[in-house]
């Protein structure tokens, strides 16, 4: 997948924060300093985010998920557009604690949901009832919407501001969940696995490497799916031959009963012959000396009046 830095640049992902809030073990991913705000050195961010996109495909030829993780206000959009588009799980409005650690709890939060979503309408009777398990339900759907049809632990997670989503990175680290994250100048690259360095607060540039890394979903999706046509394909070939033998063989209704009346034919001797077989030739016989005569007497007849 080509990276076009002309596109990163005009959405701003090289600016960094001011350079008193910077964190210096991003030192190395920063280019220089401009009117007291950090620039980030784009291409940097061009080799770690091909990096990145590489091993988001991988990953999702393989067979694994990604969760796309980003809370904040100029990334909810984008995360949630983002991994609808590429059918991936994503978490946009809050990071329930213990999404990773404690993933029997959630699951049993989540299947509460679809039941609540289901049953809704039976409290309709009931005014006060209603309210309170609309709002209920309003707060879930908010928090589960998207993990409700296909939440699982995943193979990655991708985070947008991991210095904000703390508790996100600590719990991928427990159960050792690879980090793919886009970091702005204050913070901490360490505890990621697959840093971007590149702006996290402006909305077109989370929105451009977001759509990036769900490009490389759909297209480890893509490699995939091409993979299993093949085999497809093969199991499928024995099958697809077979009915072309056999109409060949069969042919259309009338050669089938052609062919069938000449086998009789052939197996039967020449001596036997049915009595019903005799008549039908005597009957066409008569007929055909029937319809012969009145010829030849018409033909003779008419040299005689001429003369």
């Amino acid at each position: 997948m080509e990276i076009n830095a002309k596109k990163l640049l005009e959405v701003g992902s090289h600016f960094g924060h001011r350079k008193n809030k910077w964190n210096p073990k991003m030192a190395k991913y920063i280019y220089t300093v401009r009117n007291s705000i950090h620039i980030i050195n784009i291409e940097e961010t061009i080799k770690l985010l091909q990096d990145a996109l590489n091993f988001v495909q991988k990953t999702v030829t393989e067979g694994g998920k990604i969760l796309f993780v980003g809370t904040k206000k100029q990334a909810q959009a984008a995360i949630a557009e983002e991994a609808q588009r590429c059918g991936m799980p994503y978490v946009a409005s809050r990071w329930w604690g213990g999404l990773f650690t404690n993933i029997n709890q959630i699951n049993d939060s989540i299947s509460k949901y679809k039941e609540l979503e289901k049953n809704i309408e039976s409290y309709a009777r009931h005014k006060k009832m209603y309210a309170k398990m609309t709002r209920k339900l309003a707060k879930m759907d908010r928090d589960l919407k998207g993990l409700r049809d296909f939440y699982e632990l995943p193979a990655a997670v991708f985070i947008v501001d991991p210095h904000l989503e703390e508790i996100a990175v600590h719990e991928a680290q427990l159960l050792n969940v690879p980090i793919i994250s886009l970091l702005d100048t204050d913070c901490n690259p360490d505890v990621i696995d697959y840093p971007i360095p590149a702006n996290d607060d402006a909305l077109r540039s989370v929105k451009l490497i977001t759509s990036l890394i769900a490009d490389a979903v759909l297209e480890g999706k893509g490699v995939s799916q091409k993979e299993e046509e093949p085999v497809k394909k093969e199991e499928s070939a024995p099958s697809a031959t077979e009915p072309k033998e056999s109409a060949a063989e069969a042919g259309t209704a009338p050669e089938r009963e052609t062919k069938s009346a000449g086998k009789k034919v052939e197996t039967e001797k020449p001596g036997e012959i049915n009595e019903a077989e005799r008549e039908t030739k005597s009957d066409g016989a008569k007929t055909t000396d029937k319809a012969s005569a009145p010829k030849v007497d018409n033909v003779s007849a008419a040299p005689t009046q001429e003369i």
